[in-house]
């Protein structure tokens, strides 16, 4: 019943996502780190049920005799991916489902270094829960009691860890005003520290506990960020930064009220690195992410790497070509130097950073790189499923190979991650399904939303979708 996807083990509270199961994998990961003595790291969110099964899962690690560095807290996931690179442990793992849904809980599996946890690993787990495992546990508060279970808060050196990367002494001189909302997630402490830090004005929205997250859902978006948006543009805030519901995303509201697209933050960071901080180094990018990346990176002598969708490929490219930055389109991103992992919190400080050293507004600079690069527009499309007509989109994707009469020549076609179209003017478009909900996501990038948007119809016409 646990089934990892790109992002972790997610399922719907109380159908799979129940204490056995996570007993289960507990005690899976605890078999693998027989004769271990670095422990692991374990931390939870907001959502339904983080403490007690971050609580569950502790248990069976110290009932396993594996030390548990447990942070006492909500904690951002890149904090917990912080605590295992800075303690050095083989594990780690956060109880969150990221942006699902509120239905949804789930856990993220981290390795040495911080970096999210491979398919090899991840499936290696799956496959000695299904031959059954001997869940081995002690009490939560006897493990404590008994020091194998020890309770920390690592946020200060988290957070001193980001502003040593930042040049404050820029945000401090520029007075920004900025409103943040995290969502009901867990950014407001860490994010709202260091930007108070830097002298910011900081004001925040849709930040109480709610397991609901207000009704939303805790991904930034342009639908999910109204309400900042709006609030931006009418008390005059300089910039409006979301963060998802385990602050490894971002979403960026300029001062005009304009939702950042993340293709366009990812754009925007190569830039500002390269051009004016002088940093150098590849890029690294997943499969449907904007190729407005591989000419930026090409204009500075760089090579723009192609990954499938999953951060953990993000991050091994990276540390294979030592690249400079690496990102998805859905809002995450990491920088060399930092964590293994995306990290909202660090990316939201890095673009304050940004606009206080070029002193310009984020459309301005935006302006600036596509006077350079050119402008393209991505669609995006995503739809729920039958098991039955998952079955017969699979058959017309991946066994049949069918594709319609796009109108446009196809230079070729990849399978590795989905189904995606190469056309011969550099625009593209994509199908897959996602690895963390029951859905079928089509992306399209082309020189018009208008253009984006009738190619991607064509192709879910095809599909019988429309």
């Amino acid at each position: 019943m646990i089934k990892f996807g790109t992002g972790g083990w997610r399922a719907i509270i109380g159908d799979e996502f129940i204490r056995e199961n996570v007993r289960l994998l507990a005690q899976a990961i605890s078999d693998n780190m027989k004769g271990d003595n670095k422990g692991i790291v374990i931390g939870y969110d907001r959502r339904f049920l983080s403490d007690m099964a971050s609580k569950w899962a502790a248990e069976v690690f110290a009932g396993n005799g594996i030390t548990v560095h447990f942070i006492d807290h909500i904690a951002p996931t890149p904090l917990v991916m912080f605590t295992v690179k800075m303690l050095g442990t083989k594990y780690g793992m956060a109880v969150t489902a990221s942006h699902n849904p509120a239905e949804y809980n789930g856990i993220k599996v981290f390795t040495e270094g911080g970096r999210d946890a491979d398919l090899s690993i991840t499936r290696g787990f799956e496959e000695q829960i299904k031959a059954g495992v001997d869940v081995k546990s002690i009490d939560f508060n006897d493990g404590v009691n008994k020091g194998i279970i020890k309770l920390m808060n690592t946020t200060n050196e988290y957070l001193d860890s980001i502003i040593d990367m930042i040049d404050m002494d820029a945000i401090r001189k520029s007075g920004l005003k900025i409103l943040l909302d995290p969502m009901y997630g867990v950014s407001k402490t860490s994010l709202q520290t260091i930007l108070m830090t830097a002298r910011c004005e900081v004001d925040l929205i849709n930040d109480r506990h709610d397991t609901l997250f207000g009704g939303r859902l805790p991904s930034p978006s342009a639908h999910t960020l109204s309400k900042l948006r709006d609030m931006v543009v009418e008390q005059n805030y300089d910039l409006g930064i979301g963060t998802d519901g385990d602050a490894d995303r971002i979403g960026i509201i300029d001062d005009q009220g304009t939702f950042i697209h993340p293709n366009e933050i990812l754009a925007l960071l190569s830039y500002y690195l390269y051009e004016y901080k002088g940093w150098r180094g590849d890029i690294v990018r997943n499969i449907a992410t904007t190729h407005l990346l591989d000419k930026i990176a090409a204009d500075y002598g760089q090579k723009c790497h192609e990954v499938p969708v999953g951060f953990k490929f993000i991050s091994g490219k990276m540390d294979e070509t030592d690249a400079m930055i690496g990102g998805e389109s859905s809002g995450g991103l990491s920088i060399r130097g930092h964590i293994k992992g995306k990290d909202g919190i660090f990316a939201s400080s890095l673009l304050v950073e940004m606009i206080s050293v070029c002193g310009r507004r984020i459309s301005e600079i935006l302006n600036e790189i596509y006077a350079k690069y050119g402008k393209t527009q991505m669609s995006e499309f995503d739809t729920k499923f039958s098991q039955e007509k998952k079955d017969e989109l699979t058959e017309i994707l991946f066994v049949k190979k069918e594709l319609p009469d796009f109108g446009i020549a196809i230079d070729h076609v990849s399978y590795e991650d989905g189904c995606k179209v190469y056309f011969e003017d550099g625009t593209w478009i994509i199908a897959r399904f996602s690895g963390t909900e029951p859905l079928l996501r089509v992306f399209c990038e082309m020189e018009t939303m208008e253009k984006a948007k009738e190619i991607t119809d064509i192709w879910v016409k095809a599909l019988g979708l429309a």
